[in-house]
């Protein structure tokens, strides 16, 4: 699976996964679901999930604290033809105004209980959690299991970090096989999945149902081939180098269009370049992000990344 990441994996993203990469569930950004106002879903997150006309299957991702709220969030994007949901319980900064959201949640579980229920019964498709182990400790996630089976989630992913760590440390896969371990329902290990030896260990060692990955597929977009054994799983410097200039090079026009110019696009796939955890293309990486205009970004990529001046971007 293609991890949900705010800011990054919009409809432009996720289709050049789809085209050129090939995971098997591609997730939204989380959908602000708002409880104070008539209009659940705004109106541009909706038209998000119109652009997706792929095969593989897109999850819409829900995020907020209110059961009838998020409810009728999922009856709305159902009717727009979504068959899958999932609700954020993981993401450390989400609180609104009127109260708890995505990590936060797990601190109130009788709350969480109640949005599970609610969004069971209208779930026609898939209904899954993303959840940490626990909000301040690791071991949490074991009362939160007869939550999760008895609300009926068809499957968990599990990010193995508390709340509060946020993103410092490393994620425990120790605990992800624990889980699988102590339920009956599909785990999804997600959480510092980095190359495809790791991921395949993961699969073969941990006896999780699969795998989300996030971050390693924006530094290596042939992850999921790599695993799936269709591609190399080892690939030396340079070839490196050139896949993820060709994967930067193919989001360029997408994001020329999508973001309306050139300076738009820029910055938006800067925030692309900002999440590739590769330290051997740092510098050059680096450069691109320093580039202030779109000819010098193109002209740095072509030099940097081996890309040929007839791509398409060009």
């Amino acid at each position: 699976m293609l991890a949900p990441m705010q800011g990054l994996t919009n409809s432009a993203l996720r289709r050049l996964y789809l085209q050129k990469y090939q995971p098997d569930l591609v997730f939204t950004e989380f959908v602000r679901v708002q409880s104070q106002t008539r209009k659940r879903v705004a109106k541009n997150e909706l038209s998000e999930l119109q652009d997706h006309v792929a095969e593989v299957p897109l999850v819409v991702q829900l995020i907020g604290n209110d059961p009838a709220a998020l409810a009728e969030a999922a009856v709305l994007v159902q009717a727009g033809g979504v068959k899958h949901i999932n609700l954020n319980l993981g993401c450390p900064y989400g609180r609104m105004t009127t109260g708890a959201t995505g990590g936060e949640l797990l601190r109130h579980p009788q709350q969480l209980a109640a949005m599970l229920a609610a969004l069971r019964r209208v779930c026609r498709g898939s209904f899954s959690v993303k959840c940490r182990a626990g909000y301040g400790d690791l071991d949490q996630w074991q009362s939160l299991l007869p939550v999760f089976a008895d609300s009926g989630v068809d499957f968990i992913i599990l990010h193995p970090r508390t709340v509060a760590q946020r993103y410092n440390g490393a994620a425990d896969h120790r605990i992800t096989a624990a889980m699988a371990a102590k339920t009956r329902l599909p785990v999804i290990a997600n959480g510092d999945i980095n190359s495809a030896a790791m991921a395949r260990a993961l699969l073969t060692q941990t006896g999780v149902a699969g795998l989300m990955i996030g971050r390693g597929a924006l530094a290596d977009p042939v992850i999921f081939q790599r695993i799936r054994g269709t591609a190399p799983q080892m690939v030396d410097s340079e070839l490196r180098r050139r896949e993820l200039g060709r994967f930067i090079s193919d989001l360029w026009p997408s994001y020329l269009q999508k973001f309306c110019g050139e300076r738009q696009a820029l910055m938006k796939i800067k925030d692309v370049l900002n999440f590739i955890p590769d330290p051997d293309l740092q510098r050059d990486l680096g450069k691109l992000k320093r580039a202030t205009s779109a000819a010098t970004f193109l002209a740095r990529l072509q030099g940097h990344f081996a890309i040929a001046p007839d791509s398409e971007c060009f």
